[in-house]
């Protein structure tokens, strides 16, 4: 539940810090002070639109947040533990929602920066509202099909389907590109013939354009290479006296010294150390020197080769790797359009045992929206009598649509589903966008709401305006439904401006105008016994209260 507000330079509020208890409470107040900003306040806490015009004129941020008790293991939890959000055991949930005139707008949870989408995720789970503006949803064959599915259970039924449908349309797609492909075989299968021929007739071999440079280096510079390995290793080794045979002739010496003092044994041992790097080092320039060639012809073959594979390159990709990668795609893509046939038909018989798939699960959807539909329809005529609508009839139209080619799919089933309304004896019902009483529709929305709310058991239930186009006797009972749902599961949060549902409240605020500072600001105050008598005689009276309009109102909180 909601246990605390805070509002700071949020519209015309300047600072409100409000607690609340897990009941039903009504906001009231004169048309104009302020009530619907207290529901913006909490929709904006859980994800709704933000405009720098909510924040108050004069000031650089708004800000907005709420802390919310939680039961351990609800759905809220589970996700916010998810988003590492909420720690193990955890049960308060604040959120907070800043403002900025100049940077960005931020959320944060639990004193955590968090993504927009977080809060928006919680819309569904923590807080339902409700205002006159929903109504009009309720005209929308979309929302009455999801509220009947939402009624009905169905969230895992739906859920296959829609995943069944979504692999038969990537099916479809893919049928439809390879059909596209196979028309323009012929060129294609061309040009990629040529392209593997080109390719693989090179016989090419990652990093053999390296070697060839080196080789071609080799073979350019082979005289003058020869000639410094000469110039190096003859003097080392070949000559007579060699640089070689002179250091090995001090080999004796100075094992000699190293056996009489030891303290020369490290540099005899130094020594025989670099001598026999030094003959390594002739070794390794023999070796060198014997590899070495001077070919003209194979010159010529190795620059022939790297000319074709520069002109490869080119033509190909940016290295001789993505050039043979090149190949390798066109030798598969070559094979597919050589066997796109029998594909194509493999594909098609897919296709067709995926839609039939669908079609099936859509069937069986239908079905339960069927049997959904009656309950639903049983379920809110009892709610409407309650309302003192003893007459009225819901119907539930659940239509599969169809096409030429059978039954027509979407990505919610083949179904069309509508609402019918009738509200007095011998009408035939009719849908609900017909119906011209706004009294009527708030009751019907109240009833769904109702029904629903004891399925999803959202633990937040806030009602804008829901008493638009009724009264007396009428707005007694909806404020018992009211007072109902918080009794079962429900904190519930109403804005009225009928006493008779402000008398059904468990705590009671008031919402003013006052001048502050010279400027207008909206105050919200906790009612106490008294004070509820005096607002709730005001909303009987108007501006002038009599003794009896005032004895009525403490009738009227007495009763509830």
């Amino acid at each position: 539940m909601l246990t605390e507000l805070r509002i700071r330079n949020f519209a015309i509020i300047d600072a409100i810090e409000l607690e609340f208890a897990d009941s039903f409470t009504v906001f009231t107040g004169e048309t104009g002070a302020g009530k619907s900003i207290l529901v913006g306040a909490v929709d904006l806490l859980v994800g709704g639109r933000a405009s720098v015009d909510l924040i108050r004129s004069g000031a650089e941020e708004a800000e907005v947040s709420g802390v919310f008790s939680l039961a351990d293991g609800s759905a809220i939890a589970r996700l916010l533990r998810e988003q590492d959000l909420l720690g193990a055991g955890e049960t308060e949930l604040i959120l907070r929602r800043i403002l900025s005139r100049v940077g960005r707008h931020r959320v944060h949870i639990n004193g955590r920066p968090a993504p927009l989408g977080v809060l928006q995720a919680l819309r569904g789970l923590l807080v339902d509202i409700q205002g006159q503006h929903d109504h009009q949803s309720l005209f929308k064959p979309a929302v009455q099909l999801d509220l009947l599915d939402e009624f009905g259970g169905l969230a895992e039924a739906r859920a296959a389907y829609e995943a069944a449908f979504a692999h038969w349309r990537e099916l479809e797609s893919r049928l439809i590109e390879r059909r596209g492909v196979l028309a323009e075989r012929q060129a294609r299968e061309d040009l990629l013939r040529y392209q593997v021929e080109e390719i693989a007739g090179a016989n090419l071999r990652p990093g053999e354009d390296r070697e060839l440079d080196r080789a071609r280096l080799l073979l350019s510079q082979g005289r003058r290479l020869a000639e410094l390995v000469q110039a190096t290793y003859g003097p080392l080794y070949e000559e007579e006296p060699s640089l070689l045979q002179g250091l090995g002739s001090l080999t004796g010496p100075l094992k000699e010294l190293a056996a009489i003092d030891p303290e020369l044994v490290e540099a005899r041992d130094r020594f025989a150390e670099a001598l026999a790097q030094v003959t390594d080092l002739a070794q390794r320039l023999r070796a060198y020197r014997d590899r070495l060639e001077f070919d003209p012809d194979r010159l010529e073959q190795v620059e022939e080769r790297l000319d074709m594979i520069r002109r490869l390159v080119k033509k190909y990709g940016g290295s001789l790797e993505e050039v043979v990668r090149r190949g390798e795609q066109a030798q598969r893509d070559l094979r597919e359009l050589e066997t796109g046939e029998a594909d194509l038909k493999e594909l098609s018989s897919q296709v067709a045992d995926a839609r039939d798939k669908v079609v099936r699960q859509a069937q069986d959807l239908s079905s339960k929206r069927t049997k959904a539909a009656g309950k639903l329809e049983k379920r809110l005529e009892r709610e409407l009598k309650d309302l003192r609508m003893d007459h009225a009839r819901v119907r539930i139209a659940v239509e599969r649509e169809s096409d030429s080619d059978g039954p027509k799919l979407t990505s919610t089933g083949s179904d069309c589903v509508e609402f019918l309304f009738s509200s007095n004896l011998g009408e035939r019902p009719q849908p609900l966008a017909r119906i011209a009483s706004g009294g009527e529709l708030s009751r019907v929305m109240l009833a769904m709401k109702t029904v629903l709310a004891e399925q999803d058991r959202v633990p937040v239930l806030v009602f804008d305006e829901v008493d638009a186009g009724i009264g007396g006797a009428v707005s007694e009972v909806v404020g018992k439904r009211l007072r109902h749902l918080s009794e079962h599961g429900h904190q519930v949060f109403c804005i009225t401006h009928l006493a008779p549902i402000a008398a059904q409240a468990q705590r009671h605020f008031a919402v003013i105008k006052v001048e502050k500072d010279g400027r207008t600001v909206t105050q919200v105050a906790l009612l106490d016994k008294a004070g509820r008598v005096e607002e709730v005689a005001r909303m009987l009276g108007g501006e002038t209260i009599t003794p009896r309009i005032r004895s009525t109102a403490a009738e009227m909180l007495k009763q509830k």
